[in-house]
């Protein structure tokens, strides 16, 4: 007699090492997400510049790019649990800065340019923090749980990371009318030093290498040679690097919140908020009834559907079509944010995950911080509106040219 198995949702998170972790990831990630759409509105307000904007992307992306190699190598022969927890320590020192430079005092003593230009030198050093935090929870979560759960483990991090991604954007909206860039990060401050001690009662994650076993370049052309031999990693990062570099709206949204839809601070909010919640919706879904065939096929159509999204937003003159349009565009973001991190979880081997990850990160900063500067530039050659609508035509042109020369990404099943 055949015994039927029942899929459990919620299988993962029934293990309370990985709940601590999600908990502390969702607090951190509230934390950072709120502060960076803080900064975005308060570099703003100081330059009343997009371009403005667009180098807060610049200054974190050069070092969290530059150093992501290295950090793979140092967490794959580092004990885990402690990067993590001096990464986010790290992380909070500098939103303490940053609650410094907001106060009465600092602006009766400085320059907006001087504020502007101490903004930039924070969110530098937080890009060189990520370059060693990110990585290490792709990490983490494999060392946590069974290689049998790994997908539904996958499809609640990437949820877990959404919600806090939503939440932050929404909230500091509200936040900022209410408490004033001081309160705002005060919240901050409070949210990420709660994340850190969830994340410390976690359990030491030894390293599977030993540190003196191979030499430092050794080790990093190792993880670049597995990404670039495994053809559906490479081209699911690939896709998700020209994709996000090129339809990086969100960036904009400062200008269109402010000069076009006239909307405000809570609006700001709400339209910085639409896409994630839009990828909220979708991983819950995925979570409940996963994906089942023709993964590759959807993650495309998916990103197809993205670039669409953005075209229609840079058209818009009405807040709710721009609002629903975002939503949409994180629903199509959503099943690529799944698909993509469930081929690296898989696809990865346990020694180097770190590595990998590293890759992973560094396309997805160079994506989504180098798309942040691309539209800065774009918006200051070509005019905001025109630039957005650029930027979702060339993310049409590289969905169409994946299809076409990546054909065992379009055929790959898991």
């Amino acid at each position: 007699m055949k015994t039927e198995t029942t899929y459990d949702p919620f299988a993962a998170m029934r293990i309370p090492e990985y709940r601590n972790l999600m908990m502390g990831r969702f607090l951190f990630i509230m934390g950072l997400r709120m502060m960076g759409t803080l900064v975005g509105w308060w570099i703003y307000e100081l330059t009343n510049d997009p371009f403005a904007i667009g180098l807060i992307g610049l200054s974190e992306v050069i070092p969290a790019v530059s150093l992501s190699l290295y950090a793979g190598h140092i967490i794959d022969i580092s004990e885990k649990r402690k990067l993590l927890l001096r990464g986010v320590s790290l992380y909070l020192t500098c939103a303490i800065f940053l609650l410094l430079l907001s106060g009465n005092y600092t602006a009766t003593q400085l320059s907006n340019h001087w504020i502007a230009f101490s903004i930039y030198v924070i969110i530098f050093f937080t890009g060189i923090i990520r370059a060693f935090t990110g990585p290490t929870f792709g990490t983490m979560v494999a060392s946590i749980v069974p290689r049998d759960l790994l997908q539904n483990a996958t499809t609640w991090n990437q949820g877990i990371w959404l919600t806090a991604s939503v939440s932050g954007h929404a909230t500091v909206g509200f936040m900022i009318a209410l408490l004033g860039n001081t309160g705002s990060l005060i919240i901050i401050c409070t949210l990420v030093a709660i994340g850190f001690l969830f994340m410390y009662q976690i359990k030491p994650k030894p390293s599977l290498n030993e540190p003196g076993e191979k030499k430092t370049m050794d080790s990093v052309k190792e993880g670049l040679r597995f990404v670039f031999k495994t053809k559906e990693v490479l081209g699911a990062l690939s896709l998700d690097l020209f994709a996000v570099l090129f339809g990086g709206a969100v960036a904009m949204i400062p200008v269109f919140a402010k000069d076009i839809l006239k909307i405000g601070p809570i609006g700001f909010g709400w339209l910085n908020a639409a896409s994630d919640m839009g990828a909220i919706i979708v991983v819950i879904l995925l979570t409940l009834f996963p994906l089942r065939k023709q993964q590759g096929k959807k993650l495309l159509l998916a990103v197809g559907g993205f670039g669409i999204c953005i075209i229609t937003f840079a058209l818009s003159e009405w807040f709710w079509l721009s609002f629903s349009v975002l939503l949409l565009s994180g629903i199509l973001d959503g099943i690529s944010v799944v698909v993509r991190g469930t081929i690296l979880q898989l696809k990865t081997p346990d020694h180097m995950r770190g590595r990998v990850m590293s890759v992973n990160s560094m396309f997805i900063n160079s994506s989504n911080e180098l798309g942040q500067f691309e539209s800065g530039v774009a918006a200051k050659l070509l005019g905001v509106v025109p630039s957005v609508v650029f930027g979702g035509c060339m993310t049409l042109l590289v969905v169409i040219t994946t299809w076409f020369k990546a054909p065992s990404l379009r055929k790959m099943e898991y």
